[in-house]
């Protein structure tokens, strides 16, 4: 896309210097004047052809074969790249859609409850769970802030409580699903986002091929939290930027991820409505 855009201004440049010369060498050999020195530029480089004005010298036809040469292969590579562009654009948004359907059938299915998993084995969470609480009135500066606070976050994991028999029987069930999303093409548009992938199906082959993870030996024990705190710290971000799409294009969605928000210890899918607002349900 850049390199279009590169291509595009070029030709722009090189267009508005050939208007620029023609004008001027037509009103100094046709002695034409400057709106009838624009007319002849314009109407010859976009090939309409000659009406009421056409050049009457030698000088002025050979100056209207050079604008013919230049100006219109100039004019058309204008053209061509313009609507490249456009098209690119919105080739480049349809892969977008795909690429967000994906974000969402990956948090639908599996990055949600591996987040729950990961919350909950985390000591450091409970100064960080009100933060997380996103609601309607969350505006960008809120999500910028739950950013930084993220980038700052420890992500620990306590290795000694992780459901291991649990999470297998999980990522037994999702395996396939995490190879297709690992193949699809759209994920091309979001490198994050495949790295977060990656590192939960790399997390899972660490964790399947081990028997018990309480009799590691120290070292293993550190490896496979490194694994696991990899994947939590992306599954994390990945979230955030998901709810923040989730608010600005498609507010259904969006309610149904804020009552199912897995930093939140209250939430839940029920909806309870008080007037037109939904209020979900709050610890005594």
């Amino acid at each position: 896309m850049e390199a279009l855009k590169f291509r595009l201004r070029i030709f722009l440049v090189v267009l508005l210097v050939v208007v620029v010369l023609g004008i001027f060498g037509l009103m100094i050999v046709e002695d034409l004047s400057l709106a009838d020195a624009l007319y002849f530029t314009i109407v010859t480089i976009a090939t309409v052809g000659y009406g009421d004005i056409h050049p009457a010298t030698l000088a002025g036809k050979i100056l209207a074969v050079v604008l013919i040469i230049t100006g219109v292969g100039t004019f058309m590579g204008v053209v061509a790249n313009a609507i490249e562009i456009m098209l690119n654009r919105r080739e480049k948004k349809a892969r977008i859609e795909k690429l967000n359907m994906v974000t969402s059938l990956f948090f639908s299915e599996i990055g949600n409850r591996l987040l729950t998993y990961f919350v909950g084995l985390d000591p450091q969470i409970a100064s960080l769970r009100k933060e997380l609480v996103v609601t309607n009135e969350w505006s960008a500066a809120d999500f910028l802030k739950v950013n930084q606070l993220l980038k700052s976050h420890t992500y620990n994991i306590d290795l000694e409580k992780v459901p291991q028999e649990e999470l297998k029987t999980f990522f037994d069930g999702k395996v396939d699903l995490l190879l297709r999303l690992l193949e699809n093409p759209a994920l091309m548009e979001r490198e994050s986002f495949t790295e977060t992938i990656r590192a939960v199906f790399h997390f899972r082959d660490e964790l399947l091929l081990r028997q018990d993870i309480s009799q590691l030996p120290e070292s293993d024990k550190k490896h496979l939290s490194g694994d696991m705190k990899r994947a939590y710290r992306l599954l994390a971000h990945q979230w955030l930027d998901y709810m923040k799409h989730l608010k600005d294009n498609y507010p259904y969605m969006f309610s149904l991820a804020m009552r199912t928000n897995p930093f939140d210890l209250t939430a839940s899918p029920i909806v309870n409505t008080v007037g037109s607002s939904v209020e979900r349900p709050r610890q005594a």
